[in-house]
């Protein structure tokens, strides 16, 4: 968020701007004001903190009646935990004032966790509201809802070779967060370990680069006009 605060600052250096977070999460809230603490370059800057889901600040926005309008809303990397996607996108889309910007980052139908979902989430633990979901399934929920929206392919890799490494902690770490499940290596029947690491050195996953397995992290970025 400072980045992005800091890019805008630097476009519209005489600008007021007026950062409102959403976040559930106490650490993440904790983290991100401690930051702000140490920047000396956020005078032109005033934030609103919230420790609410996107369905709790909905909520609050509601029942005030007062619907705040703004230029730029991001949402990077949360829609797979919110209750109801459609009804998220329709109301933060809502929020935006004239000639403002939604942007929503989500993983990309060409990355490796599409693939993965795709053959093994019934082997696989629910996320936490249940959503596995890519850039293809935010798209159809756009155009349902008759948002216009332009979308952007950013690639990304990341290094997995200590996942086919047997003991390697740093590996087990790596499967657990691949999984969403604690331990995965000690606790996942033999068969299905196999078959999951199998399936994450095929092509639609990783490619191989100088002896080391890349897992395709690739992200869309969706940017969706007010």
């Amino acid at each position: 968020d400072l980045k992005m605060i800091r890019i805008l600052q630097a476009a519209h250096p005489s600008v007021l701007i007026d950062n409102e977070i959403v976040e559930p999460n106490p650490q993440h809230v904790a983290a991100y004001k401690e930051l702000v603490n140490q920047a000396p370059d956020l005078e032109n800057v005033s934030f609103s903190w919230h420790q609410l889901t996107s369905s709790e600040y909905e909520q609050q926005v509601k029942e005030k009646g007062a619907h705040k309008k703004f230029d730029f809303i991001h949402m990077i990397q949360m829609l797979y935990r919110v209750e109801d996607i459609s009804s998220t996108i329709k109301f933060f889309h809502s929020c935006l004032d004239h000639h403002g910007k939604l942007l929503i980052i989500i993983l990309s139908d060409s990355s490796g966790w599409a693939s993965l979902w795709k053959k093994y989430r019934h082997c696989l633990p629910s996320t936490d509201s249940g959503h596995y979901i890519t850039s293809n399934g935010i798209v159809d929920i756009l155009k349902r809802l008759g948002i216009e929206y332009c979308i952007y392919e950013f690639p990304s890799g990341w290094d997995i070779t200590e996942c086919f490494i047997e003991g390697d902690p740093v590996g087990g770490c790596m499967m657990d967060f691949l999984t969403g499940t604690k331990n995965f290596l000690c606790t996942a029947p033999p068969g299905l370990r196999r078959q999951l690491q199998e399936a994450l050195c095929q092509p639609e996953c990783s490619s191989k680069k100088d002896g080391r397995i890349i897992f395709s992290n690739n992200l869309s970025m969706i940017v969706v006009d007010s």
